[in-house]
């Protein structure tokens, strides 16, 4: 696969400027101990920048994550004449109640697959309209059909550039009519989440059926949990396989968003490989957000949490005895936390025995295929792993420093950052693609005493 292609047009100016193609982080010879508060929540940004701008009403968002995909979502929207103004981590945006002042223009959508994901059924519900939508070169490569054909089912019409159903393509709106549409839930929870965004705007009630399973249902509930927040109220069944939306409207909102839990778990794994102890203080355990259960999986691998309102804090098992520090040994399904499957892939050589992971076939359709990616990062630092159509098995051993490819994926090289320091360090190509979620990621490292040379 291509390893050091970055996407460099997918970059915001909210992008760090390291001024540098590489930073190197060493090995850390001691616990990391520290106490930090994590960037908003990308997951819920995202939906509450579309919603806010769909609302009847002014709406202020606080604790915003300004990352390459926030930033792309706020241009798409102030190139729609949406009133938009960002003050540090604060959002204001007025309304406009779906009828968007600009009917026509080309929208950039950088890297951002939760914008390409939400933002043509928000488009959609217009009673006019011609759009041009744009995107990164990854993001033109993942899949948008089963979105789309239910969007059109619903009164959308798309041209294509290129591939059918795939970005670059132009949105024509004259509204959303309702009706019944049937979607599978088992490719991402996004194509559901964006049909529920926009369906309050449609004339008739919609009623979404979900054929399979929703790869992750704790996606789902949050765009719904955000949507009563503003006022919308969704009916479902327990098992999220139906749901029925009636003719409503957004109602402008003050809403203050969590730290990001994905983010987050790159500390707490630091903390894990090497012994320390840290301190996310505004995290609150009782989040919607899935990957909190990555706390959970730490504590099964030897690790003591300890959660109190919003703040958790991890303590990785000694290292004192110079051996491995985690608890392995065991199987485990990522489908519903599937981000983090990079994150336990990284720390999994730590570990006493052999861990396998499954059930996360479709990272290999996110910024990378993230199993072959992972794969490639732990062969070259001398792990032995076995690569599986639906995940991996990592063994134990010692990581060697290695020159690391990013394969221009945030995660990836979050990842690798926690691999280095638990291990003999490594030198991390692209690090600048950390922008997409958690810009100052390197910096937060430094602050908790990780040597990253070249900042």
């Amino acid at each position: 696969m291509n390893e050091v292609s970055p996407d460099l047009q997918t970059r915001s100016p909210w992008s760090p400027q390291y001024g540098v193609d590489r930073l190197t982080v060493q090995s850390v010879n001691r616990p990391v101990t520290g106490a930090l508060s994590v960037p908003g929540s990308k997951s819920y940004s995202n939906r509450a920048l579309i919603i806010a701008a769909l609302a009847h009403g002014p709406s202020r968002l606080s604790g915003v994550l300004k990352s390459d995909d926030s930033y792309w979502c706020i241009d798409a929207l102030q190139r729609l004449g949406v009133n938009v103004s960002v003050e540090g981590d604060a959002v204001t945006i007025q309304g406009c109640e779906g009828a968007w002042p600009n009917p026509t223009g080309t929208l950039f959508l950088g890297a951002s697959g939760t914008l390409a994901r939400f933002l043509p059924g928000a488009l959609a519900i217009a009673a006019t309209g011609t759009w041009h939508l744009t995107a990164g070169a990854r993001l033109t490569e993942r899949p948008l059909g089963p979105l789309l054909r239910c969007l059109q089912q619903l009164g959308a019409k798309f041209d294509y550039d290129d591939q059918q159903q795939r970005l670059p393509f132009t949105l024509t709106a004259t509204g959303l009519h309702g009706g019944e549409v049937s979607i599978s839930g088992d490719t991402s929870s996004q194509f559901i989440s964006g049909l529920l965004l926009c369906a309050p705007y449609a004339t008739d009630e919609v009623q979404i059926h979900v054929t399979s399973p929703i790869v992750q249902q704790a996606y789902v509930k949050m765009t719904i949990d955000l949507m009563r927040q503003f006022g919308v109220n969704v009916v479902s069944d327990e098992d999220l396989r139906e749901f029925v939306i009636a003719p409503t409207r957004y109602q402008g909102a003050d809403v203050e968003l969590e730290a990001d839990a994905s983010t987050s778990c790159y500390f707490l794994a630091l903390a894990a490989v090497t012994g320390g102890e840290v301190t996310v203080r505004n995290l609150p355990y009782a989040t919607s957000q899935p990957d909190i259960g990555m706390v959970d999986l730490l504590e099964r691998m030897g690790c003591r949490a300890v959660r109190t309102g919003p703040t958790v804090t991890l303590t990785g098992p000694s290292r004192a005895q110079g051996g491995s520090v985690l608890r392995g040994g065991f199987t485990v399904s990522m489908r519903a936390m599937s981000d983090q499957a990079v994150t336990l892939a990284a720390i999994a050589p730590f570990a006493d025995a052999p861990i396998t992971i499954t059930e996360v076939a479709h990272i290999r359709a996110h910024e990378s295929d993230r199993i072959r990616a992972i794969c490639e990062s732990l062969q070259r630092v001398g792990i032995r792993v076995d690569e599986h159509e639906d995940g991996l098995t990592i063994y134990p051993g010692q990581p060697q420093f290695a020159t690391l490819p990013s394969y221009d994926d945030h995660r990836i090289a979050m990842s690798l950052a926690v691999l280095a320091a638990g291990g003999s360090g490594a030198e991390i190509l692209d690090p600048g693609c950390v922008s997409k979620t958690c810009p100052t990621y390197f910096e937060l490292l430094s602050q908790l005493g990780v040597d990253v040379i070249g900042l």
